[in-house]
């Protein structure tokens, strides 16, 4: 298994900061920030499945103008992979006719370009080898987070969270857990603020980290533009034990 960062920030305002995405081999997305937007059509075709964290727009943005480019290329319907919550908001404020049309319906019901499947937390789906689990989250709309194992090896996302016990517990159960991918959007200057959007900064990720029992490779995303450096430096001075190290947009992990 292949996971590739397509991005991996929490805004714009450059040609390196893409929203959040993750390209598992070919044919898999992990949410579909801006990052999505710089795959060729030919790459965008190939997506037959897409999990979903949360509808926050940064995670989703890209998801209407995905299914509506190359759904008329694909023999099958995009799957689009979420909790029954998450399925639910795309449907009443995205998918709705007035924000986008509802390509469930289109170009008919029963052969459309896109369909819902409903993931639970805890549950895993099986596709061909690998396997894609749902992890608990904190945050201000119904989220989740995922582990991806190949069978060999696994890797953490959290997606955007803030304090969690139950994601924690997760961790610490999982045999073959090589790297986490944990979220710190803001900076401890605005601990009020990450607290208030339900994120975490450098000193509560820290307090999370307490409850982590294991071994792992450490990367950081989610960093608010503006905020990048000054994060890491207090990420650094946090947490240093653990190694954190920035995601970075096209990184790739081998599971």
């Amino acid at each position: 298994m292949k996971v590739r960062v397509l991005g991996c920030s929490g805004g714009i305002g450059g040609r390196h900061l893409r929203t959040t995405s993750l390209l598992v081999d070919h044919d898999i997305l992990v949410d579909a920030g801006t990052g999505v937007g710089d795959l060729s059509i030919a790459e965008l075709v190939q997506i037959d499945h897409l999990f979903i964290t949360h509808t926050h727009l940064d995670h989703v943005a890209c998801l209407p103008f995905m299914v509506d480019t190359v759904g008329d290329m694909r023999n099958r319907p995009l799957t689009v992979h979420a909790t029954e919550a998450v399925i639910e908001i795309l449907r009443n404020h995205i998918f709705n006719w007035s924000i986008w049309p509802d390509f469930t319906e289109i170009p008919t019901p029963a052969a459309p370009f896109m369909r819902f499947e409903t993931v639970c937390v805890g549950v895993p789906v099986q596709l061909g080898t690998r396997t894609i689990t749902p992890l608990p989250a904190n945050h201000t709309v119904p989220a989740v987070g995922y582990v991806l194992d190949s069978g060999t090896a696994s890797l953490v996302f959290s997606g955007d969270t803030t304090i969690c016990p139950e994601l924690w517990d997760c961790i610490n159960a999982m045999p073959k857990l090589r790297f986490l991918i944990v979220e710190c959007a803001f900076s401890d200057k605005e601990r009020k603020l990450a607290v208030a959007s339900k994120h975490l900064c450098p000193s509560m990720l820290a307090e999370e980290l307490t409850r982590l029992q294991r071994e792992v490779d450490l990367f950081i995303t989610h960093l608010k533009p503006g905020q990048i450096e000054l994060t890491m430096l207090e990420i650094e001075d946090r947490i240093g034990e653990f190694r954190p190290r920035m995601l970075q947009n096209n990184q790739v992990f081998e599971l």
